[in-house]
């Protein structure tokens, strides 16, 4: 017999030749495995210790020489809501790059900052939210409906696509030693999640056993199974009446029994209160707590709210053991230890420097994502690209110069944006007209743009929060729209203290009357001290608060800790209109004052101008140019997690009608008028039924929400400096005329594996200025036996006369009568030189073969089977090649 010492051996083998400190504390020994420190430093707290532990805001326990951690942090396309970050194109952007690879060296570089800033908000003892290494991200939901307004975050309405994308970020995200992660990835929300905003904390879904296996659980499990994720988030809604936050056939029979997660779930924030009152599965918060613990969440988002802090008493009343609250604890500080976070600085990854976060290196990055991301809709003619012959530009559009249309929303800060005006403003030989145009939509403000604020603003910074002293920097900006959230305005200062001061003029359009609005972005979940002046030829027009006073009588409820931060004071944009009789300049002051809480910051001055004199604008500028490129779309303050925005064609983040805005084709239609040939390029988190963009258009670029330096990747793009390659993430359809409602979670009829309507562009529509041609594809077997996988060869050229991208797409249709359409079962991106050949090899996988019985079983049908190759999907004006097999046997996959 084999002599095996036990872990306890081991560990006191081990810490004998640690200092005392560490012997007495043998779960700070970093020579021990992650599990077995957990162990250890878990059976050492009280019960009461271990609840609180498993919330967002875990408390400091200094007698075990654990500091406080909060574990609630963002990454959705870059590190967020902490300051200076490299902000990548919106999630649905990195879906349509189709580019699994490219997305995994954005999450190497989404953690390597993340250890950057972690590594310097400990070095200053800052232990905030946001500073940390457990990220929220991935969102993978199904974007089953384009009138979701949180769409933007996933990686669109296909399981495949969305699980080798969600699988390229979390790789990256984690790195290539699970072991020693250098962050933590989670994959959201766990499950039946995609809107209405309005009824997420209350909604039951239920779903068909197909559905749910066919399209709403694929994504998740290929996270779990093959990209080693180590952490997900549950749902704010109910599935099949249990709250997804307490429901054991998807936390139990999938998760764990299943697809063998090791991991941590986290609910989401406010979940289980959810639990309590929005599905009232429970009596009262404990026992909320305890259903939702039982069944396999192990750590609450609670915000402000007693939620798994109750659970010691629900060990007292015998609603849960102790065991299965140890569980919980032991798998947090699993992954905790596996981040080396209590290991002294020893850890390699300690060493990385705040520097690194948004450098220069890290915005090409940036750039190569947002070039690869963006997809070329409609050419006739071959409009694009921009040829010699256009030498002057007509820039309009109320997205050509939006920061939050760059940032979307879940982003960080920065340190330099190219909007799309200013790359089209720096490309050589080109003269560029700017009007904005329009709003967004009638009734929705947007910034004072550049040509009201003719010669740009000085821009003066000051160390104090009055404007005294001399100015610790001065610039000239071309108008006020800023967020500055957690960035250091002060060179050389960590104070939060600073005000500063824009000067210069402002010449409206025309007479008349004009609503301002002054607002900043979101310091959730903080509260700094905000003012704000407004001048004007030298006289104060409004000043005050950009806040609301915190109700005074609001007690933080019992068990809350003292790291959670105090109550919100909630934002209060300034309101004013202004008069002006005549279109000549005027002396402009705008002041600003930032003070208490480094979070937060900047502020955006926003109008709601007459619609007459913008559109006037927009056809001078047109006429005076050989092309008009129109940016046209939404923004994130229109499409979005649970807004209160109420305006024609937006209730709440989500969208009542998915045509552009009015305003917006009242623009299109006045320059279109004008002869010029227009290209529209429209940035937006979800599919738009851009018809007026088709009628009126040239040529029709989707470029989403293409982070800090979509301006520079879509000038590259309409330059013809780069060929265009993304591919559609999801279906543009020309209305939701013919789809389910909203609410009706069916499949039926639903995104192109199910949609019998005819779309504008479909799924995988991509088009680029070079042409591709596809050779006879080869088949690994001509009959293949169940269970076994497919290999298809492919040979693609390049018969144009510029490099490109290419992605290569396989469709599959199965002999089940009633399955989908066809169904994506492999893809992969490369690059070709004009008249280059390349033999393409894609595998598909048994359960890419497999089809989704009644009863939600994966089964290898026998039969024949029809694949499809080419640029995207097989139907007219396709340039896909078909091969068919057949398939002997049959075999039921694994859950």
């Amino acid at each position: 017999m084999t002599f095996r010492p036990s872990a306890l051996a081991l560990a006191a083998i081990s810490i004998a030749a640690l200092p005392l400190a560490a012997q007495q504390r043998p779960w700070l020994n970093p020579q021990l495995p992650a599990a077995e420190r957990a162990h250890l430093l878990v059976e050492a707290m009280t019960v009461d210790e271990r609840a609180q532990q498993l919330q967002d805001y875990a408390p400091a326990i200094p007698r075990l020489g654990i500091p406080d951690y909060q574990t609630w942090n963002e990454a959705l396309h870059g590190v967020a809501r902490a300051g200076y970050a490299t902000v990548f194109p919106q999630a649905i952007g990195m879906a349509a790059t189709w580019d699994p690879s490219l997305i995994q060296k954005e999450g190497d570089v989404i953690s390597t900052e993340a250890r950057g800033k972690f590594n310097g908000a400990v070095r200053d003892g800052n232990r905030r939210m946001f500073f940390g290494l457990t990220f929220w991200s991935p969102n993978i939901n199904i974007f089953r409906d384009p009138r979701w307004g949180r769409g933007q975050e996933t990686y669109g309405e296909d399981p495949f696509l969305t699980g080798q994308i969600a699988g390229g970020f979390i790789r990256g995200v984690q790195g290539p030693d699970p072991a020693h992660p250098k962050a933590v990835a989670t994959s959201k929300h766990f499950a039946v999640h995609s809107g209405p905003e309005s009824q997420r904390h209350s909604f039951n879904v239920d779903p068909s056993r197909r559905d749910l296996e066919e399209t709403y659980l694929p994504a998740f499990r290929s996270t779990v199974v093959e990209a080693h994720v180590k952490s997900l988030m549950c749902a704010y809604n109910a599935i099949d009446g249990h709250a997804a936050c307490d429901n054991t056939m998807l936390l139990k029979d999938h998760l764990r029994d299943a697809w063998g997660f090791k991991g941590f779930v986290v609910s989401d924030c406010g979940a289980i209160d959810d639990v309590l009152n929005g599905h009232h599965d429970a009596k009262d918060i404990v026992h909320a707590s305890a259903i939702s613990l039982a069944a396999g969440t192990d750590l609450s988002c609670s915000v402000r709210s007693p939620e798994f802090n109750q659970l010691a008493k629900a060990v007292q009343q015998n609603l849960i053991t102790e065991q299965q609250l140890n569980q919980a604890a032991e798998r947090l500080y699993t992954a905790r230890f596996e981040l080396g976070l209590y290991d002294g600085g020893k850890n390699p990854l300690d060493q990385i420097s705040p520097d690194v976060a948004g450098d220069a290196q890290n915005g090409e990055m940036a750039e190569k994502v947002a070039e690869a991301s963006l997809v070329l809709l409609e050419n006739k003619n071959n409009a694009l690209p921009l040829t010699g012959k256009a030498k002057s530009i007509a820039v309009v559009g109320p997205t050509a110069d939006l920061l939050v249309a760059l940032e979307g929303n879940y982003n960080g800060q920065a340190r330099q944006y190219v909007s799309p005006l200013d790359g089209m403003q720096k490309l050589p030989g080109k003269t560029v007209h700017y009007a904005q145009g329009s709003t967004l939509a009638d009734g929705v403000v947007v910034p004072v743009p550049r040509t009201a604020m003719p010669g740009g603003l000085q821009m003066q910074v000051f160390a104090s929060t009055d404007w005294t002293g001399q100015p610790a920097s001065t610039t000239t900006v071309p108008n006020i729209q800023n967020d500055w959230d957690y960035v250091p305005m002060v060179p050389g200062s960590k104070s939060p203290d600073y005000s500063v001061r824009w000067s210069g003029k402002l010449q409206m359009p025309a007479a008349g009357t004009y609503k301002l609005t002054i607002d900043g972005p979101s310091s959730f979940p903080h509260s700094p001290k905000e003012t704000y002046r407004f001048l004007l030829d030298g006289k104060v027009v409004s000043e005050g608060s950009l806040r609301k006073p915190r109700n005074a009588a609001y007690k933080m409820p019992e068990g809350v800790p003292n790291t959670a931060p105090e109550p919100m004071e909630e934002p209060n944009p300034a309101k004013f209109s202004i008069t002006v009789n005549d279109g000549k300049p005027h002396d402009l002051v705008v002041e600003y004052s930032h003070s208490a809480d480094p979070s937060g910051g900047g502020i955006v001055l926003s109008w709601e101008p007459p619609t007459q004199p913008l559109l006037d604008e927009a056809v001078a500028a047109a006429k005076q140019s050989d092309v008009v490129v129109a940016f046209t779309g939404l923004s994130p303050e229109l499409e979005g997690e649970e807004m209160p925005v109420h305006v024609e064609g937006f209730s709440g983040g989500d969208r009542t009608s998915i045509d552009l805005p009015k305003a917006q084709e009242r623009l299109l239609e006045a320059v279109a008028a004008t002869g010029k040939p227009v290209i529209v390029v429209n940035l937006s988190g979800s599919a738009i039924a851009l018809t007026c963009a088709k009628q009126h258009a040239a040529a029709v670029v989707q470029a989403w929400y293409p982070g800090q330096a979509g301006g520079t990747a879509i000038a590259r793009v309409l330059s013809g400096q780069a060929s265009p390659a993304g591919r559609l993430p999801v279906t543009f359809y020309a209305s939701t005329g013919d789809l389910p409602a909203f609410t009706d979670y069916s499949m039926k009829n639903r995104t192109y594996r199910y949609y019998t309507g005819t779309p504008l562009w479909g799924f995988g529509y991509g088009q680029s200025y070079t042409t591709f041609q596809y050779g006879t594809p080869k088949l690994s077997d001509a009959t293949l036996a169940a269970g076994k996988p497919l290999t298809v060869t492919v040979p693609v050229k390049n018969t144009g006369r510029m490099a490109s991208d290419e992605v290569v797409e396989a469709y599959l249709k199965t002999p089940q009568p009633d399955g989908p359409a066809r169904s994506l079962v492999g893809f992969n991106r490369v690059h070709l030189n004009p008249g280059e050949s390349r033999d393409v090899t894609l595998t598909i996988g048994e359960r890419s073969l497999s089809s989704v019985t009644d009863a939600g079983d994966h089964v290898i049908l026998p039969g024949h089977y029809e694949l499809s190759v080419g640029s995207t999907q097989p139907g007219p004006g396709s340039n896909a090649v078909t091969a068919s097999f057949d398939v002997q046997g049959t075999t039921t996959l694994p859950k």
